[in-house]
């Protein structure tokens, strides 16, 4: 028995073995783990709630939100005229861009030289909490050991020929642009030592695809997933309610630029069926919010009505098959089709009567309102195919569950998205997950895993939970008791009744996190010590 309870530290030691083979390996990187302690604590940014507003987060992001302005200011300002200084922090802010224009403009290597020495003292006062090996990690291999040497001797008198002969020298052998370039991305990659995204990158704004891209960009990023990013998961996982809802909100939005250029959705089937089905519908009711234009795939507004009412029709069936095969969700109270009189023109819910103002329902058999036609079922089999094949989504979905998690805790913060479930009396809410009763942390410690297995695994059970997750009463990255899509897009909200139809009350967790009492139980669930601790929380509503 002694012998077993040994088997796992030196499995551990095994391990360590191959990384520090001899005793004075593994002294000198306890020596550097002890000094590096002693450093100023990394900078951290938080984001929450991007929402596809990709050019306000980039520059947010590469300008450190303003951070590295003021150190151009501090270093250069009493000595560069304003235009310079402007100059300056655009070049490190886009530096490609820049460099383009300039070049374009015919300027000389002498630019390329003024600008290494401008942007060196930004770089050495970005990187004084920081070990050189950390700096040295995120510098280019091409120019690490210039960049290196340039470090070093900067502020040494006694190399000040040294100095000026590398950046001379750089610029003659034709990588000034290359240096320069890589001096900008260091000093944005230092600036911002950690990113912590609290969720919701997806959906509303054009660009959470290139968001996407900036983030895998940078060199440490962690992602706590709102109920947005779990839904464009479960779509790539292959849960077709998902897919739908994804679409859904892209065209509500007029995001096709993402949608076809950025992930190369095929829509032409869609916007084919749409157009013959609903051919003579005005479908007001679904005309897209135009809140940035398509710059490779401009659609019609009134065709984008089209396609957006065939897809939420499609996505409210599929909703009531997989509420219908999964009743312990406790979802009822989204199955409408069956509720409709469309001679009367009128929802019938709970005894009471409410006025469509939308009856052109020409694919709903009344008889079996769940179920897809022949050219929706094809429609729905062609979209999860181009999902399927799309690379791009690939690469960022992969991404996100590679660098995500329902929660992180770090340096004494909890991070989440949404919320912790709770009561009306502070308890924590139960939900059944693997045939057990999971509350607080161990609920989304389970949810965690179901969200893994049902995107590397591809298990039924786990891919229709994805859905929940989205939309769920005690899912904790949605935090409201119901969503009411079909209400709000067939009933008027000027009619009696109409306020408590559309209502979505939220998770009592939302009024409790005021009181001290319920964070403290929150932080001593997650196991961090509520006199120190923080929450920092996501899922803060954007108009």
């Amino acid at each position: 028995m002694e012998t077993d309870a040994k088997l796992p530290e030196l499995s551990w030691l095994d391990l360590l073995a191959e990384q520090y083979p001899t005793v004075e390996a593994a002294s000198a990187a306890l020596v550097q783990l002890r000094a590096f302690l002693q450093l100023p604590k990394g900078t951290e940014y938080y984001f929450s709630d991007l929402h596809g507003e990709h050019e306000a987060f980039i520059h947010l992001l590469r300008s450190a939100s303003g951070t590295i302005r003021d150190k151009i200011n501090a270093i250069h300002g009493a000595a560069l005229p304003e235009t310079d200084l402007d100059e300056l922090a655009a070049l490190i802010y886009y530096p490609e861009q820049v460099i383009r224009h300039r070049r374009a403009a015919g300027d000389s290597g002498e630019w390329e030289r003024l600008m290494i020495f401008r942007l060196m003292p930004v770089l050495q006062e970005v990187c004084r909490k920081y070990a050189h090996d950390h700096v040295d990690a995120l510098s280019s291999n091409k120019f690490r050991f210039v960049i290196r040497e340039l470090m070093s001797s900067s502020q040494d008198p006694a190399k000040s020929d040294y100095y000026r002969e590398l950046i001379a020298a750089a610029v003659d052998a034709g990588i000034g642009e290359g240096l320069i370039s890589n001096l900008c991305y260091l000093i944005q990659q230092v600036a911002v030592d950690s990113l912590h995204i609290i969720g919701d990158i997806f959906d509303r704004g054009p660009g959470a695809h290139k968001i996407l891209d900036e983030l895998m960009f940078h060199h440490n990023v962690d992602i706590q997933w709102g109920n947005h990013d779990i839904e464009w998961i479960g779509a790539a996982a292959g849960n077709p309610v998902c897919l739908f809802s994804v679409l859904r909100i892209a065209i509500s939005y007029n995001n096709f630029d993402m949608l076809e250029d950025g992930y190369g959705i095929n829509l032409r089937p869609l916007s084919m069926f749409a157009d013959e089905v609903y051919a003579n519908d005005p479908c007001e009711a679904f005309r897209p919010h135009i809140l940035d234009e398509n710059k490779y795939d401009p659609v019609a507004p009134a065709l984008a009505a089209k396609m957006h009412k065939a897809v939420a029709i499609i996505l409210f069936k599929l909703e009531g098959q997989l509420i219908q095969r999964n009743p312990g969700y406790g979802m009822e109270h989204r199955l409408l089709l069956d509720k409709l009189d469309l001679e009367k023109g009128v929802l019938r819910l709970n005894g009471t009567e409410y006025p469509l103002t939308d009856t052109n329902f020409p694919t709903l058999n009344p008889a079996d309102p769940y179920a897809l036609t022949e050219g929706e079922q094809a429609l729905a089999d062609m979209l999860r195919t181009s999902f399927r094949h799309s690379a791009a989504l690939k690469r960022h979905m992969d991404f996100l569950m590679r660098n995500g998690s329902m929660y992180k805790a770090v340096n004494g913060n909890l991070l989440y998205h949404g919320c912790i479930p709770m009561e009306a009396d502070g308890s924590f809410s139960a939900l059944e997950l693997d045939g057990k009763l999971c509350r607080g942390k161990a609920m989304l410690d389970a949810l965690d895993s179901i969200v893994r297995r049902a995107y590397y695994q591809h298990e039924p059970a786990c891919v229709d939970l994805m859905w929940y997750l989205w939309c769920g009463a005690k899912s904790p990255l949605f935090g409201k008791a119901r969503m009411t899509t079909f209400e709000r897009y067939f009933t008027a909200k000027d009619i009696p009744g109409a306020e408590e139809l559309r209502r979505e009350p939220k998770d009592p967790y939302y009024s409790l996190y005021e009181q001290e009492d319920t964070v403290r139980a929150i932080l001593t669930d997650f196991g961090l010590n509520p006199e120190h601790a923080h929450i920092i929380n996501g899922h803060v509503p954007v108009k």
